[in-house]
């Protein structure tokens, strides 16, 4: 064991002099972002979103965001849903996890649920994550209307998602947009440089936003959507009226709505309202984004005065220049085959353009020899970077393709179970009554309790399948490990 150790210390050392010695290059890394938002009208689930999260394309994105609006939220089975997952996260879980996604972060607020997912490849990069919500229905108090956010770093760099319900009907624009904005002062964040939505680098702003067609008559607005002449619409798209005038909506960015309006529609139908209330089509489910700009080209003029007399300001502004990103939208449309609900759910790709600020992750751990739930196993793990470490940190182990932080087959205190260390290396054990007796492909992740997320993977490894259960008969012979489990 201890020439193991030896080894292992060699190969750490030479990890920690290549990150000391990794240098800045021009290089810049593309991921591809996907974004959905869906007023799913309290319905169930469909059967099947490989459509909706376009799976068969031969490119998939790196990270999926997806904003639904009106989940469910009936008190017996919201707080049935509280406690088990909705069956909205279970579709998607379950869709995207053969595909080697996790569900790394989500919040829901009564009707308004926000899921982000991730390749697993990117996941020890994702952090600082925090997620808030704020209500505007009923005066502040219900939650059937307002947002709900999800901020995080990815690869260094500060992303926020933010999901909002607004308020309905078509003399409301004002009261829309003076909610958007309240929603923008009222969440924060426990953090110095990103407190508020604003202050990250990039902003995406999704949902039923509400935003009607003014003054166009029915038959007009109906003539332009068969004839595909989306542009004669523009002009009264309240959200673009009000973009001319609103400070605020001017610092974000739209594609061009060259897709079918994606509200009202009868159910399980591509005709728009047919009911007594004929409502008028509109664009009322929209993704748009913000990239925030420098401040040499700030909204403020007395900003650039103030950055030169700031040396913070003045880091950040280098921090920029050294770490750039980019944002361009590949693809925004409505998807029209899913009529589970009078809205039909609305997609945006997006290419992510970025020099990564690190590339390390902050832990590197391993399973160490043969395991099987005859013996208890031994993991080693190895800071890479400094970070606040707890002993309410825990390494799970996880089924190759696993669906959530939470979704592990058991884990080991890092304090509690540690058997050995060194200045560099530490060891900790695994009780073999934890172990699966099937066995199956699995990994290890190392979870920060004060970053709240994964910070470091191992390489996938095999757990055997139990010789004593085999011969002892609890077991036969030709069962295919957690696979088969999973299928029982």
């Amino acid at each position: 064991m201890f020439d193991r150790l030896e080894k292992m210390e060699d190969d750490l050392s030479q990890t920690l002099n290549s990150v000391s010695l990794e240098q800045k290059d021009d290089k810049m890394d593309t991921f591809g972002l996907y974004v959905v938002t869906w007023n799913v009208a309290t319905a169930e689930p469909p059967d099947d979103v490989n459509s909706l999260l376009q799976l068969n394309s031969p490119k998939k994105p790196d990270l999926y965001v997806i904003g639904l609006q009106e989940v469910k939220a009936a008190p017996l089975k919201f707080v049935t849903d509280l406690a088990f997952e909705d069956s909205w996260s279970h579709l998607f879980m379950n869709t995207l996890a053969p595909l080697g996604y996790i569900k790394v972060s989500s919040i829901r607020m009564q009707g308004l649920l926000l899921l982000f997912f991730s390749k697993l490849e990117h996941v020890p990069f994702i952090r600082d994550i925090q997620v808030t919500y704020t209500r505007t229905g009923l005066y502040g108090y219900w939650g059937n209307k307002g947002g709900v956010s999800i901020r995080l770093s990815f690869y260094g760099h500060m992303l926020c998602f933010l999901n909002c319900h607004l308020t309905a009907h078509m003399n409301y624009a004002s009261q829309r947009v003076d909610e958007f904005e309240y929603i923008l002062d009222a969440q924060t964040f426990d953090t110095k440089n990103t407190p508020r939505i604003l202050d990250h680098k990039v902003v995406f702003w999704f949902g039923d936003l509400n935003f009607r067609i003014e003054d166009h008559g029915m038959l007009f607005v109906r003539n332009c959507i068969t004839s595909q002449r989306y542009n004669l619409l523009w002009s009264k798209d309240q959200l673009t009226m009000m973009k001319q005038k609103e400070a605020t909506l001017q610092k974000f960015k739209e594609g061009p709505l060259d897709f079918q309006p994606s509200y009202k529609f009868d159910l399980h139908s591509d005709n728009y309202d047919t009911s007594g209330k004929k409502r008028k089509p509109a664009w009322c489910d929209r993704i748009l984004w913000r990239v925030k700009p420098k401040s040499s080209l700030s909204e403020d003029p007395n900003e650039d005065d103030q950055n030169q007399e700031d040396p913070k300001k003045q880091l950040e502004e280098q921090h920029k220049d050294e770490f750039p990103l980019k944002l361009s939208q590949e693809f925004y449309t409505s998807k029209m085959e899913y009529g589970i609900s009078d809205h039909k759910p609305v997609i945006g790709i997006f290419r992510l353009e970025l020099r990564k600020i690190y590339e390390t992750p902050l832990v590197q751990v391993s399973a160490e020899g043969e395991w099987s739930a005859d013996f208890d196993a031994l993991i080693t793990y190895s800071l890479l970077q400094t970070f606040p470490s707890s002993a309410w940190d825990w390494i799970g182990l996880y089924k190759v393709g696993f669906k959530s932080v939470s979704d592990y087959i058991t884990y080991t205190w890092v304090k509690d179970y540690q058997v050995s260390f060194t200045d560099e290396l530490f060891q900790v054990y695994v009780n073999k009554d934890e172990i699966p007796v099937l066995g199956g492909e699995c990994v290890l992740c190392y979870y920060s309790s004060n970053l709240q997320c994964i910070v470091g993977i191992s390489k996938p490894f095999k757990v055997q399948e139990s010789r004593v259960a085999i011969e002892e008969g609890l077991v036969p012979e030709n069962i295919s490990g957690l696979d088969e489990t999973v299928a029982s």
